[in-house]
C-alpha cells in the first residue's frame, strides 16, 4: 500500500494499492492487445472517446480541485485553473491531430510512381508524470498519444495518486476499449522494470534531472523514443525599457505561484540598473502582501510546499545565500505560518546574490527568488546563460525587435516576452542542456508520439 500524507496537516489522505510485476504483466499484456484495435481506428473515432475522456474529468472538476489541494498543497482558490489549463490543452491537441498526422506526399510531374510518408503510431508508451502539475505535466503526453493511436500505461507520483484513478475512471466513462488506457502506482524499481519491458516502445517522464537519467538508465538496451521534461533555473531580464509596474505584478506571480513549484517558474531575476531599485522596491512590496497558510482557506494565496523536506532544500539555499552575504528582504517573520522544519515556508527575496550561490545556479523549485542588478543587455546574456539549465527565459521590454534580437542568443527552450510561467498549446515546448529533451504540444508535440513510414510504390509493367 502507499499513503500519500498531505503537506497540509501531515496526515494520511489517501491509500492506494502499491501495483508489482504481476499487475506489471497484466498490463502489458491488455495493451498489446488493445494496440491494433486502437491504432486502426480513424482519427475522427479516437478524437470522439477522447473528447468525451476530456470532458468526464472537467465534470469533476470541483472535487477533482480539493483533491489536488490535499495532496499537494497549492490553495483552494487556485486548483480549478489547473482543470481548465488541462481542457484547453487537450481540446487544442484534439482539435489539431488531423492536421498534424496528416501524410506528407510527394509530388512531382516527371515520376507518376507514388509516393509518401505517413506518421504511424509508435505502440505502448509509458507516460511518468509529477505531482506539481497532475493533470497539466500528464495532459501533454496522454492526449497527444492516445490521439495519435497509440495506448498508454500511466504512472502517477504517490503524492498525487488520485489523479492517476480520476484518469482511470474518465477513460472507463468515455467507453475507451479495455488496455488503451491503463494506470500503475509503482515505486521506482519496478517503474524501471516496467519502462525497460521490450513490449514498451516510447516513454515521456516530467521530473528531476536525476529522475531523467535514471530513466534514460533504465532504456539503455532499447532504442525507442524517451522524452524528458526537466528541471529549470528560469531567469527574467528587465531591461531598461521594461514597463515596470507590469513586470513586477508578473514576475512575483511568475516567482511564487505554486509555491514556486513550478519547472518554468521565475527562479533569478536580472535587472537593468536604472530601474533595479525601484523594481526591488515594488517587487518586495507586492511580496509582502501574499497571505501563507491552510490552502483551504479563501484567504491563503500561498499554501505549504509538497514536503517538509523540500523546504528544509530551500532553506539550506537560503541559509548558505545568506551567509555568503546575500541580504534577505521580507522578514519571515511577518508570516506566521512559516515555521522551520514545516512544509510551511515563507516568500523570500534576496539581494546582493551572485553565481557562486546555489540559490542562482541550482534549480530552488521553491518561494525564493535572488535578484541581481546588470549594466547591459550582454551581461545580462551571459548571465542567463550560466546556467545548467535551458527551459524558459522571459524578455521585459518595450522594443519586440530588440528583445527578439537577444532571445536568439538565449540557451533556452522557450523565451517570453512580457509575460512568464506560461504554456501555450501552439507552441513546441522542449528544453536544452539538463532541462531535457523531445517535444510536446503543438503539432511538433505529435512528432514524438510517432514514427515515420515511408511508401514508394510503382505501377508494374
Amino acid at each position: 500500500m502507499i499513503n500519500t500524507i498531505s503537506p497540509i496537516d501531515g496526515t494520511i489522505y489517501f491509500t492506494a494499492e502499491e501495483h508489482g510485476p504481476k499487475d506489471i504483466e497484466q498490463a502489458l499484456h491488455q495493451a498489446k492487445s488493445a494496440f491494433p484495435l486502437w491504432s486502426n481506428l480513424s482519427i475522427t473515432e479516437r478524437a470522439k472517446f477522447i473528447t468525451a475522456f476530456v470532458e468526464a474529468i472537467v465534470e469533476d472538476k470541483n472535487d477533482i480541485a480539493l483533491e489536488i489541494t490535499w495532496q499537494m498543497g497549492r490553495p483552494l482558490g487556485q486548483s480549478p485553473g489547473e482543470i481548465k489549463g488541462f481542457a484547453d490543452r487537450a481540446h487544442y491537441m484534439i482539435g489539431i491531430a488531423e492536421e498534424a498526422l496528416g501524410d506528407y506526399k510527394v509530388v512531382d510531374a516527371a515520376n507518376p510512381d507514388k509516393r509518401w510518408v505517413e506518421r504511424v503510431p509508435i505502440g505502448v508508451v509509458s507516460v511518468l508524470s509529477p505531482w506539481n502539475y497532475p493533470f497539466l505535466t500528464s495532459v501533454n503526453a496522454i492526449v497527444p498519444a492516445l490521439m495519435a493511436g497509440n495506448v498508454v500505461i500511466l504512472k502517477h507520483s504517490f503524492q498525487t495518486p488520485l489523479v492517476a484513478e480520476r484518469y482511470a475512471k474518465a477513460a472507463a466513462k468515455a467507453g475507451l476499449p479495455k488496455g488503451v488506457f491503463q494506470i500503475l502506482h509503482l515505486n521506482h524499481k519496478n517503474t524501471a522494470q516496467l519502462i525497460g519491458d521490450n513490449r514498451i516502445d516510447g516513454v515521456y517522464f516530467t521530473g528531476s534531472v536525476q529522475g531523467g537519467v535514471a530513466v534514460q538508465n533504465s532504456l539503455t538496451n532499447k532504442f525507442i523514443p524517451c522524452g524528458l521534461e526537466l528541471g529549470g533555473k528560469d531567469p527574467a531580464y528587465v531591461m531598461a525599457d521594461a514597463n515596470l509596474e507590469n513586470s513586477v505584478e508578473n514576475l512575483v506571480d511568475g516567482a511564487f505561484f505554486n509555491s514556486g513549484q513550478s519547472c518554468c517558474g521565475i527562479e533569478r531575476i536580472y535587472v537593468h540598473e536604472t530601474l533595479y531599485d525601484k523594481f526591488v522596491d515594488g517587487f518586495v512590496a507586492l511580496t509582502k502582501q501574499y497571505k501563507l497558510g491552510n490552502p483551504l482557506d479563501a484567504e491563503t494565496n500561498l499554501g505549504p510546499m509538497v514536503k517538509t523536506d523540500a523546504a528544509n532544500y530551500v532553506r539550506k539555499q537560503i541559509e548558505q545565500a545568506l551567509g555568503k552575504g546575500a541580504k534577505s528582504l521580507v522578514a519571515e517573520s511577518l508570516f506566521a505560518a512559516s515555521k522551520k522544519d514545516t512544509p510551511y515556508l515563507s516568500p523570500h527575496v534576496l539581494v546582493n546574490v551572485d553565481h557562486s550561490m546555489d540559490v542562482m545556479t541550482e534549480e530552488s523549485f521553491g518561494p525564493v527568488v535572488g535578484i541581481m542588478k546588470v549594466k547591459n543587455d550582454e551581461e545580462a546574456l551571459r548571465l542567463m546563460n550560466d546556467s545548467q539549465y535551458g527551459l524558459t527565459a522571459s524578455l521585459w521590454a518595450n522594443d519586440m525587435d530588440r528583445a527578439i534580437d537577444l532571445g536568439r542568443k538565449i540557451e533556452t527552450g522557450t523565451v517570453f516576452m512580457n509575460r512568464c510561467d506560461y504554456l501555450d498549446p501552439a507552441l513546441a515546448w522542449t528544453g536544452v542542456k539538463n532541462s531535457g529533451k523531445g517535444v510536446t504540444l503543438s503539432k511538433m508535440g505529435y512528432d514524438h508520439v510517432t514514427r515515420v513510414k515511408s511508401f514508394n510504390f510503382r505501377k508494374g509493367k
